[in-house]
């Protein structure tokens, strides 16, 4: 393969990225990917169609014990430099709810081709299914990258096909292990096709430079490790406490049922905790909460605390019924609340108050059980569904153990991290993908 001005590990937003824009500056790079292709998560991103950026992106939008480390990546390559960056390969963007752009195909795949095309056009080798091992540095400075190739399928011809247990070394019999035969074909030749599969086959490279960009936690089925995390620490860098981020979150005990019963039902309402709160619609799901506003809060909510929902943020529920009291006091309560949410949460809402009473016959204190109802209905999740379900890792390696300005580690020169694995977790919209970009850029400025 030939020397390399560095090695990626992981092929995904941030790792393709890294390996476009130092092709564009002369470096030659080598993305070591675990999965069959790139960009596996890039493909499912906003459900297949990927958020690729948010026109409203600053530090503001993320989570990090340094709120303002992510300001001189941003500084570097802005979300105007992305915008231009896929227009210049004919992606161009449609801004969607709260600054969330999408690509105007709607298909995430062209964003991956983007970089598929770029990395062969630019010389940068791409080897999917080698699984990083270790990393190793020596004495000279340079790193040595340990990996073993997965899955690689192979074919051969034959006349005849002879499956034996043993071998005879002495007649010459050449014997491969760790093929895994898949198929046996026969052509019209009378020939024998036998195609398999050679696995743990074990090799390493060596680099002056590094790049950790292989993602956090979230989705072990896509291959998702604490390999970066793992890096850092034998390393001796700091890796701060990590969470699912971006999650849905369970209901269980007494309250499970009711909230199952909602299973469907969705809704605008103000989620808010004593750190800060997003105005999005929320999801009752058969196991708790979901939705954009509850995927938001779930990254500051920490275990035991509560939640609140105010169902109806930018209208008093108490005014909005006396006023149609006054209009017809004889309507039920039931049927005013099912014009102004789902009438299965109406009716769910007989639980806690009178529904079936008439608006004229409402006392003061039914009005005031409306209103902390209402306005501040509390939610003590009992946990969340996991990094499986999660959008993004919240938490990574420290800040303070790398440059903000070239995001290498302080303490191993040569050694890199960006995207996902370091301390930096964006909200939902686009903005975790603007961090993965800017890193990227950043990184190959100064590999």
């Amino acid at each position: 393969m030939g020397e390399f001005d560095a090695i990626i590990i992981g092929g995904g937003a941030c790792g393709l990225m890294c390996a476009v824009q130092a092709g564009y500056i002369g470096k030659r790079v080598l993305i070591l990917e675990r999965n069959e292709k790139v960009g596996e998560k890039i493909l499912i991103s906003g459900g297949g169609r990927c958020n690729y950026t948010n026109l409203y992106a600053s530090e503001i939008n993320f989570i990090s014990e340094n709120e303002h480390f992510c300001l001189s990546a941003f500084a570097q390559y802005s979300v105007e430099d992305t915008i231009q960056f896929f227009e210049a390969f004919g992606i161009y963007g449609e801004e969607k709810t709260l600054g969330q752009l999408f690509p105007v195909s709607n298909k995430a795949k062209d964003i991956v081709q983007v970089f598929e095309n770029a990395c062969k056009e630019l010389g940068q080798e791409i080897l999917c299914q080698a699984l990083v091992t270790d990393i190793l540095r020596h004495e000279s400075g340079e790193f040595e990258v340990q990996y073993e190739l997965k899955g690689i399928f192979q074919s051969i011809r034959s006349k005849k096909v002879v499956i034996a247990e043993n071998a005879c070394k002495e007649l010459g019999q050449e014997i491969l292990c760790q093929a895994l035969v898949t198929d046996i074909l026969r052509h019209e030749s009378g020939e024998f096709e036998v195609q398999y599969e050679l696995k743990g086959i074990f090799q390493s490279i060596r680099s002056k430079k590094v790049v950790i960009a292989c993602g956090g936690l979230p989705i072990k089925k896509m291959g998702a490790s604490d390999f970066g995390l793992k890096v850092a620490k034998s390393f001796g860098l700091r890796v701060t406490e990590v969470a699912p981020a971006l999650v849905p979150l369970t209901i269980t005990g007494k309250d499970e049922e009711w909230y199952a019963s909602l299973s469907g039902n969705s809704m605008f309402c103000r989620v808010s905790n004593d750190y800060i709160s997003f105005e999005e619609n929320i999801l009752f799901t058969h196991w708790g909460l979901s939705g954009p506003a509850i995927l938001q809060i779930s990254s500051y909510w920490r275990p035991g605390e509560k939640i609140e929902l105010d169902l109806s943020p930018h209208e008093s529920i108490v005014e909005y019924l006396l006023n149609e009291k006054q209009i017809n006091g004889k309507r039920l309560l039931v049927h005013l609340l099912a014009e102004k949410f789902p009438r299965k949460f109406a009716d769910a809402l007989g639980k806690y108050i009178p529904i079936q009473k008439n608006l004229a016959s409402l006392t003061k204190e039914d009005l005031e059980n409306i209103d902390s109802l209402i306005h501040h209905f509390s939610v003590r999740p009992a946990g969340d569904k996991g990094y499986d379900k999660a959008e993004v890792m919240r938490g990574g390696v420290a800040t303070e153990e790398l440059s903000s300005k070239t995001l290498e580690a302080k303490k191993v020169p040569g050694l890199f991290f960006g995207g996902e694995c370091v301390d930096v977790t964006g909200w939902l919209g686009g903005f975790n993908f603007q961090w993965a970009w800017s890193s990227g850029f950043v990184i190959a400025q100064n590999l």
